[in-house]
């Protein structure tokens, strides 16, 4: 019997306080920077994002995503053998986020470690589980993209600030004999770490260097749109499939340009392409799996179609997945 990955069951959550485009030009305003609805919805396509609160962590918002998708596993907790979580904005320095999602969810003893992969994160933690669970390491693993990235940004960069949302979206992966997962492609290249990266750090109980999202915009996106399409066609060559078999195109809810540019260089048209970066902003770890959640929960993506999943994100990190749900 050959031995594949399903995803069996999806969740996701989202901070309750919504920032509207309108509320964050009017704090921009008041900083004596200059911006407008019109400009952020022009260069990225984003309307409104979601802020956790202070107090709230990445486990926070993890935890109510992972129990929507065990839920709809049709699972409990307890169930899960191997858990990951993608973030760059864990709760601590350490122990891993996924630990503290594990006690949070009332589970122990199975493996748990997070994912730093960026924007690509969900990608690499959902190849991660697929290859333990072929090889017979893992029965049902829960991967969880969780960010609460608005503790990086700069208010004073009106070209990085009104990029990015708080959230979280997760997954169930089941052994099966059924098709699932029918490829994966991971790649990085860390000659381009500079032109997206939060350079600070801990030393001596002090940050050193800056703590705050930098981004060279013109490179990543010239960057982005041509790695997405080679890391698309490169799992459609391993499942000997063709642009015409995919049903939906996931991408990293990064930027509207960039994905409708993905979907053109694949030619696929707009109404495959699931978009929720207009109302969520990018999410980074955590855009793909809210994505995904939002689009089966509204009877978008359903049972036995095909789905090509594919993100890209600071290191320079990139990676698709092609699956059958």
């Amino acid at each position: 019997m050959t031995v594949t990955t399903r995803i069996t069951g999806t969740g996701s959550y989202l901070p309750p306080r919504r920032v509207t485009n309108q509320e964050l030009v009017a704090d921009l305003a008041s900083r004596g920077i200059e911006s407008s609805h019109e400009w952020i919805v022009e260069r990225t396509g984003i309307h409104a994002r979601h802020f956790a609160a202070p107090d709230v962590a990445a486990s926070d918002l993890a935890v109510p995503a992972a129990r929507a998708a065990i839920e709809a596993a049709g699972l409990q907790p307890a169930d899960i053998d191997l858990l990951i979580v993608a973030t760059s904005t864990p709760d601590m320095v350490f122990p891993a986020t996924a630990a503290i999602v594990q006690h949070k969810l009332g589970m122990a003893g199975c493996p748990v470690f997070d994912m730093q992969a960026v924007c690509s994160g969900f990608i690499y933690g959902l190849t991660v589980a697929d290859a333990m669970i072929r090889a017979g390491n893992a029965r049902r693993a829960l991967v969880i993209g969780a960010e609460v990235f608005s503790r990086l940004l700069d208010f004073n960069d009106r070209t990085t600030c009104v990029l990015f949302g708080d959230g979280a979206g997760a997954v169930v992966l089941e052994a099966s004999e059924e098709p699932g997962i029918l490829a994966t492609d991971l790649h990085a290249d860390g000659k381009h770490v500079g032109i997206l990266c939060v350079p600070g750090h801990v030393s001596g109980g002090q940050v050193l260097g800056d703590p705050l999202l930098k981004m060279d915009g013109q490179a990543v996106f010239k960057l982005a749109v041509g790695v997405l399409e080679k890391s698309a066609r490169a799992v459609l060559d391993k499942a000997g499939m063709q642009e015409t078999d995919i049903d939906w195109l996931i991408p990293h809810q990064a930027n509207i340009r960039i994905m409708q540019g993905t979907a053109r260089k694949l030619h696929l048209p707009p109404e495959k392409l699931v978009v929720t970066v207009h109302d969520h902003g990018n999410t980074s770890a955590a855009s793909i799996p809210l994505a995904l959640d939002h689009a089966v929960r509204a009877g978008q993506v359903k049972p036995g179609q095909t789905l090509l999943l594919e993100g890209v994100g600071g290191g320079f990190t990139w990676g698709a997945v092609l699956l059958k749900m």
